[in-house]
C-alpha cells in the first residue's frame, strides 16, 4: 500500500523504526563483525573482486561501510533513515553517507564497481525484491560484482519492540533458493553462496544467515 506521496508504507515503517533506534543500534552492534569470521570472509571475498566505487544500500550507522573501507574499497553508504545517516557520519567522520532508498537510487546507470546490501533486504516484502535487485543490476557496471546477506528460511515476523525501543518493524526470512532465482531473473549471476548457523552470539530464533556473491555479466 502507498500514500498520498507515493511512498510504500513498508518503506515510512523503516524508516521510522530505525530513526528511532539508531544510537542504541549503532552502540550494540559495533563490534558485531569482530565475532563473525564466516561474515568477514564473504565481505574481504567481495573486497578482492571489486573494482571502482561501491555503494553499501541500507548502510545503517556505517560499519559495514567502514569495515570496507578498511580492506581498501572505495564505498560510500546509502540508507533509508535520516538518523542513521546522522549516526554513520558521526562515528565516521571521513566516509561517505547519504540518505536514500535502494528501490531508487539517485545513481547513474552502471555507476558502481560493487553493491553491498548487508542484511538490508530482510524488512522488504518478497514482492518488492525484483525492484530492489533491478535497480542493483541497474547502477552497476557490466562486470560489477553484489554481495547480499540475508535471514534464510521461509517466515515473516512482526516486531513491536527492538534495540530497547517500541517500533512496528516487519522482518521476512528467504528460501537461497527462492532468492537466487529472484537476482538471477535481474540478470546477475550468483556465483557463490554461503549459509550458515547461528553462531554461539545468535539465539537460534535468528536461524541460519545466508550471503551469496553475485556480478552483472559484461555486456549485459
Amino acid at each position: 500500500m502507498t500514500d498520498v506521496t507515493g511512498e510504500s508504507g513498508y518503506l515510512r515503517a523503516t524508516r521510522t523504526a530505525y530513526d528511532i533506534v539508531a544510537v542504541d543500534y549503532e552502540r550494540l552492534l559495533r563490534d558485531e563483525l569482530d565475532r563473525k569470521p564466516l561474515d568477514r570472509a564473504m565481505l574481504a571475498a567481495f573486497a578482492d573482486v571489486s573494482r571502482g566505487p561501491v555503494a553499501e544500500v541500507g548502510c545503517g550507522p556505517g560499519r559495514v561501510t567502514a569495515h570496507l573501507r578498511g580492506l581498501g574499497v572505495d564505498v560510500l553508504g546509502i540508507d533509508l533513515s535520516p538518523e542513521m545517516v546522522a549516526v554513520a557520519r558521526r562515528t565516521h567522520p571521513g566516509l561517505r553517507f547519504e540518505v536514500g532508498s535502494m528501490t531508487a537510487l539517485d545513481l547513474a546507470d552502471g555507476a558502481l564497481g560493487g553493491v553491498v546490501a548487508w542484511y538490508s533486504t530482510v524488512h522488504t516484502p518478497p514482492e518488492v525484491l525484483p525492484t530492489v535487485f533491478a535497480e542493483c543490476h541497474r547502477v552497476l557496471a557490466p562486470g560489477g560484482h553484489m554481495l547480499l546477506a540475508f535471514k534464510a528460511g521461509d517466515q515473516h515476523w512482526h516486531r513491536d519492540r527492538a534495540y530497547g525501543h517500541e517500533v512496528s518493524l516487519d522482518v521476512y526470512w528467504m528460501p537461497p533458493d527462492d532468492v537466487a532465482a529472484l537476482m538471477t531473473a535481474a540478470g546477475l549471476v550468483v556465483d557463490a553462496r554461503l549459509v550458515r548457523e547461528p553462531d554461539a552470539t545468535e539465539r537460534p530464533a535468528q536461524g541460519r544467515q545466508a550471503f551469496f556473491l553475485a556480478h552483472k555479466p559484461e555486456g549485459a
